[in-house]
């Protein structure tokens, strides 16, 4: 094989690649925090305070597609094991989060402890406080290992620390939290430093209404904040008919919608979800979706349904 032919088989590679990768940065441009559609169900992994709600230990986990149709798309995996500390009103577990887009893969291990205090007859106040690490890797070197300009590979492992608030009673939840702050300052080496290691910041709420015997009603509201991204807000509603079908949809700022169902029976809660764009460009032309599956199983019996809060 000619040098000409090898030059020309890496430049057909970049022009492959490159595209993939400006398309799916930008689209992680675009995010501000770490979300997901199904949080009405599970918020542990972005407020561990929330784990006080359920009186149940739970193992869950979450995974995630979006671009569908896209190769190296954004993939994310969510592991949530919550062990509960009746004796001080506590609880503790353990989050897996893996976040993987293109060359581009962040891992983060995160234990958390979290306690209540009872304000009233249903009035409880609970904090939590988490600590990991977060790891990020970006393979250059897999998109052309004989250009200068991708001949570095980028590994770092930084510290992590987080905390949230919460109140809430037997209807209702508004919570506050930040669950990745990063300790040290990761310098100048890699370029997404100002997404991949920033502080996330989370508010969330939710109420449960009775709207006769069988259904019920829950509308929740997440707020999420980066800094050097756009504030997102997702705004979401679901039926339960029976306490065993959920039917419901989701809003986000970012001009995306998704339609959502779930069910629960046997201790067991199962959840998908269909996102779409819903932009004035993306509408009738190139629109590509995410898909999002939750698994829970719940281990004893709890004095409050999470499945609804």
């Amino acid at each position: 094989m000619t040098k000409l032919s090898i030059k020309k088989g890496r430049l057909s590679v970049l022009v492959f690649i490159l595209p993939i990768l400006l398309f799916v940065s930008n689209a992680r441009a675009q995010q501000s925090a770490f979300t997901y559609t199904q949080y009405m169900d599970n918020l542990t992994p972005l407020n561990p305070a929330y784990s006080l709600i359920d009186k149940a230990g739970s193992v869950s986990t979450l995974a995630r597609k979006q671009l569908v149709g896209i190769n190296g798309s954004p993939v994310t995996f969510l592991f949530t094991g919550n062990l509960p500390i009746e004796s001080i009103n506590g609880a503790a577990g353990l989050i897996i989060l893996d976040d993987q887009i293109a060359i581009e893969q962040q891992t983060e291990v995160n234990a958390y402890f979290a306690k209540a205090i009872q304000l009233g007859l249903n009035d409880y106040l609970a904090v939590s406080l988490n600590a990991g690490l977060r790891n990020y890797v970006a393979a250059y070197t897999l998109v052309s290992p004989d250009d200068p300009t991708f001949r570095n590979d980028i590994r770092q492992t930084k510290p992590n620390l987080g905390f949230g608030v919460m109140y809430y009673t037997d209807k209702y939840y508004i919570g506050l939290s930040l669950p990745e702050l990063t300790i040290t300052s990761l310098g100048t080496a890699s370029v997404q430093n100002s997404i991949n290691f920033a502080n996330h910041y989370y508010l969330a709420g939710a109420l449960l209404t009775d709207l006769n015997e069988d259904i019920k009603f829950k509308p929740a509201t997440l707020i999420s904040y980066t800094r050097g991204a756009p504030l997102t807000g997702d705004f979401s509603g679901i039926f339960y008919l029976k306490d065993i079908l959920g039917i419901g949809g989701d809003y986000r700022t970012s001009k995306q919608m998704a339609g959502i169902l779930t069910i629960n029976a046997d201790g067991f809660h199962i959840g998908y979800s269909y996102q779409f764009n819903v932009g004035s460009n993306d509408l009738g032309g190139f629109n590509l979706p995410t898909h999002e599956v939750t698994l829970c199983y719940r281990f004893g019996k709890a004095t409050v349904n999470p499945k609804l809060l």
